[in-house]
């Protein structure tokens, strides 16, 4: 992580020993606490949904099979792959009209 950076994660990333590294080297960590901890940290919550359109944009780039099985053994074919699974997807939310 470069100093000056935010690392964006979910709960599952909740720990301070994660938190205490990035701060050592420079970067803040946008984690929402476990809803048990005593101490509740704040989060940008336009950024935290940004979080999340990346995460749903990742599930569905694994419903392609050929992505999610990794069906292509050289790298250049799994990245042409994963570009028209990409272009698919961004072509059905793309308004044309």
């Amino acid at each position: 992580l470069e100093p000056g950076r935010d690392l964006v994660a979910d709960r599952g990333y909740d720990a301070r020993a994660l938190i205490d590294l990035v701060e050592s080297r420079g970067g803040r960590a946008h984690i929402p606490t476990c809803r048990d901890r005593k101490v509740q940290r704040s989060v940008d919550p336009a950024l935290y949904r940004q979080r999340n359109l990346i995460e749903r944009f990742f599930n569905k780039l694994k419903h392609f099979r050929r992505i999610a099985t990794r069906y292509d053994k050289t790298a250049r074919n799994f990245l042409a792959a994963v570009l028209l699974a990409s272009t698919r997807i961004w072509m059905r939310f793309e308004s044309t009209t």
